[in-house]
């Protein structure tokens, strides 16, 4: 039902594409990461929930319908539904059905609970299409919720040594999922502007997250900014402050060394090798494609195990891989 083309996964049944790289006529978007959502298309179909992240990111001219979780559309000969993928706010994988065959595209997901979003539903099918940015099983996660109170005991060990706290988290759902549970008590609360424009949205959306803070000290703030930012002349202003990341990649042995940070916490919007397993195990699929990641890994242990696993190299943009 899916075809590798040069813009990504082609539809031809249904006369569209799924996350395309390059400008298309029809874009189903299952999330809107920039590595997912990309502007120039002419349509775009996704979640009601996701809407206006997706507008935000492919401008507000473009043409964007958008279907309740579950709802089913038929586009071309094909029956589309979008179902919750637990990654960030109005994030879904796209269930495809046509002639009694049943695809699943994941997008991006995770398995852990989240209070900005929508839990992994897991959806039975034939094919899996399934991302493996984490697909190695050095990558387990522990409780997110622990590691926002390790990050609240870091700011507090700041504060009372005079220095502002700043921590790079990816402004799209990842700086909101640890606002969402942080005590912001504590001091100052300061937001780089990307992130406070997405905190808009997520706050339109009825999510429940703390205000900046107008003046206070500066060297008892905790700055919430993206990675991108880092050497900015904007954190100059903040001093010789610590530095931190929050991100799936400080479990890596070196990487907090190599970014010249202070700390890293480990918390990720994608699933774990473990997570990565059960939703496929879940799904049922006969076949899985793979792809965002370490496809291979993934790929040789399916097929040691018993499933037909399949390699799918998708076109990126260089942009943001929001993790």
């Amino acid at each position: 039902m899916l075809e590798v083309r040069e813009a990504g996964l082609y539809c031809p049944q249904g006369d569209f594409y799924i996350d395309p790289a390059l400008p298309v006529a029809r874009a189903l978007i299952t999330h809107a990461h920039g590595d997912h959502a990309r502007a120039g298309s002419q349509a775009y179909l996704t979640t009601r929930t996701g809407e206006a992240l997706v507008r935000a990111r492919v401008g507000d001219e473009a043409a964007i319908e958008s279907l309740p979780y579950g709802a089913t559309r038929r586009v071309g000969e094909v029956d589309v539904a979008f179902h919750p993928a637990g990654h960030i706010l109005g994030s879904a994988q796209i269930r495809l059905e046509h002639a009694g065959e049943v695809w699943v595209v994941s997008g991006d997901y995770k398995l852990s609970p989240d209070p900005t979003c929508m839990p992994f539903e897991p959806i039975r099918c034939h094919t899996f299409v399934t991302e493996s940015t984490f697909a190695l099983p050095i990558f387990r996660w522990g409780d997110a919720a622990g590691v926002v109170r390790e990050i609240e005991e870091w700011w507090r060990g700041n504060r009372e040594a005079g220095r502002a706290s700043v921590l790079f988290a990816y402004p799209v759902g990842k700086a909101q999922r640890i606002l969402s549970q942080l005590d912001a008590s504590g001091g100052p609360l300061i937001y780089q502007e990307a992130v406070e424009r997405v905190n808009a949205i997520y706050r339109g959306q009825g999510i429940a997250l703390p205000h900046a803070t107008e003046g206070g000290d500066l060297s008892q703030a905790l700055v919430i900014a993206s990675p991108q930012m880092q050497g900015s002349a904007w954190l100059r202003r903040f001093g010789k402050a610590s530095m931190a990341f929050a991100s799936g990649w400080m479990r890596i042995r070196g990487t907090r060394r190599r970014r010249s940070l202070d700390r890293g916490f480990v918390i990720s919007d994608h699933a774990d090798w473990p997570g990565l397993l059960q939703a496929i195990g879940e799904s049922g699929a006969e076949n899985v494609w793979v792809t965002h990641g370490y496809v291979g890994a993934l790929v040789r242990w399916l097929e040691e195990n018993g499933k037909r696993a399949v390699a799918v190299e998708l076109k990126l943009p260089a942009e943001e891989a929001a993790e």
